[in-house]
């Protein structure tokens, strides 16, 4: 388990992340929402270890981030960036396959992992091609695939943490790459992801955190966070809530 107490990152003296307090749980996707420069990336940031917080602190399993090993943490926990950047011509399935330098699984294995990360990010079709000819959206979905064979098949005690994993995709693949982690997380891992799409945050979340200025604004359930007032109260955006039709989770129309 993944969890924060106390949380706070300050940046040129100044907090820009206070009084964070979270348990990521096995099997869930906890979805992180708020308004540009709300503090998301931050969160996220502390949560790996990229950033030291001012105060507070993050553990893995009851340990310090800082006390796990590298290679063991890598095991443990798997990390996508807002934008990951590759300037060399790999394969798609060469960058697919730096997911399991952690491991020591076997070039057999490995390869049938990677196989299966490449179809769960529906990019079996891309595996021999260049990274650099792909698109922006191609990209995004071949560092998913990268982060899934990471801990692929997945199991409890596992971490993934996920900055905005559906920018530049298409709606088919918005829901496409929800959907693959969405069944990592039904193996046991604790995902966290960052998302501005508040319907796709309905969608998939078992729980969300909404962000404003740094601090919680709202944490529970899709059903208790997404209400009009917190909606306006953060994004100034006027909506109505409804229930889905068939699925009867939130969904929120502006007005």
């Amino acid at each position: 388990m993944l969890c924060a107490e106390g949380l706070q990152v300050c940046r040129g003296g100044c907090p820009v992340l206070s009084g964070i307090d979270l348990q990521l749980r096995p099997g869930e996707l906890f979805g992180v929402l708020g308004p540009n420069g709300a503090g998301k990336s931050t969160l996220l940031g502390a949560l790996c270890g990229e950033l030291a917080p001012s105060a507070g602190r993050v553990l893995l399993d009851g340990r310090p981030l800082a006390a796990w090993a590298g290679r063991e943490r890598a095991q443990r926990l798997a990390v996508l960036p807002q934008s990951s950047t590759l300037s060399f011509a790999f394969r798609v399935d060469e960058v697919v396959a730096m997911g399991r330098l952690p491991h020591a699984s076997g070039r057999q294995r490995d390869g049938e992992i990677v196989a299966a990360a490449l179809a769960a990010a529906d990019i079996a079709h891309l595996g021999g091609r260049s990274y650099l000819a792909l698109s922006g959206g191609e990209r995004q979905r071949v560092h998913l695939a990268r982060v899934l064979a990471q801990l692929w098949p997945g199991a409890a005690g596992q971490v993934l943490l996920l900055d905005e994993p559906t920018a530049m995709l298409d709606p088919l693949h918005q829901h496409a790459i929800l959907q693959a982690v969405q069944a990592l997380a039904a193996r046991g891992v604790a995902v966290l992801v960052i998302l501005h799409d508040l319907n796709l945050a309905a969608r998939y979340c078992d729980r969300l955190l909404l962000l404003a200025g740094g601090r919680v604004q709202a944490l529970g359930t899709p059903g208790e966070v997404l209400q009009p007032e917190p909606i306006r109260a953060v994004f100034g955006l006027e909506v109505l809530v409804q229930r889905h039709p068939e699925r009867g989770h939130p969904l929120i129309i502006a007005r």
